[in-house]
């Protein structure tokens, strides 16, 4: 199969945040989706169990996602998808946000729409577990354009260096260089978390 068909199907992205245990943490997803509509509205997230964002959500069976647009920076991206809320408060010295009625943190800069999500049911999914939730409220921010995953990766990701040296593997996803003649079949990208087959090979 070639893996990068799967680059066509059309996402957005978003900025996921969740507060348990007193900590407020989040990460970049793109695996929202809205299943029904009318007065039981129904959503549902896939988030990778590696994330510790994951791990909260587990804790607390609630999460707000915040709608990014197009004229989102890098910063943001790498401030909540580049690294891990087990090491890093994300959400140091950054103001940009507000607390929704259910008490966690959602961005007011950067993104159109805020929605609260209410989980109902944790279905695994080996690598992922996807959160099926009740949305119990959501704003409309500004008329800005939310950004697509597309667009994120023709128009904002910056474009990886030449490569100075021949050899190692560059991640399809977030940019990540690994180092070395050949690539584990069970590596997995320590930024952005995809797999192996995600990597091309520099030449």
């Amino acid at each position: 199969m070639n893996n990068t068909a799967l680059y066509n199907i059309g996402y957005g992205l978003y900025v996921l945040t969740v507060q348990a245990d007193g900590k407020d943490s989040g990460c970049i997803t793109n695996t929202v989706m809205q299943i029904t509509s009318g007065t039981s509205c129904l959503g549902a997230v896939s988030v990778n169990k590696q994330n510790y964002t994951h791990d909260l959500i587990m804790k607390s069976k609630q999460f707000n996602i915040s709608v990014l647009t197009v004229d989102t920076p890098f910063d943001i991206f790498k401030r909540f998808g580049f690294q891990t809320g087990r090491e890093v408060d994300k959400f140091a010295d950054y103001k940009d946000t507000a607390r929704s009625k259910n008490g966690i943190l959602y961005l007011t800069t950067y993104t159109n729409a805020y929605l609260s999500f209410e989980v109902t049911d944790a279905i695994d999914f080996g690598t992922h577990t996807m959160f099926k939730s009740n949305i119990i409220g959501g704003e409309v921010l500004s008329s800005a354009e939310s950004v697509t995953y597309a667009y994120y990766q023709q128009h904002i990701k910056p474009k990886p260096p030449s490569a100075q040296q021949k050899g190692g593997y560059r991640c399809n996803i977030c940019g990540y260089t690994y180092e070395g003649d050949m690539l584990p079949d069970d590596f997995v990208c320590p930024l952005c978390k995809h797999g192996a087959s995600d990597f091309a090979k520099i030449i």
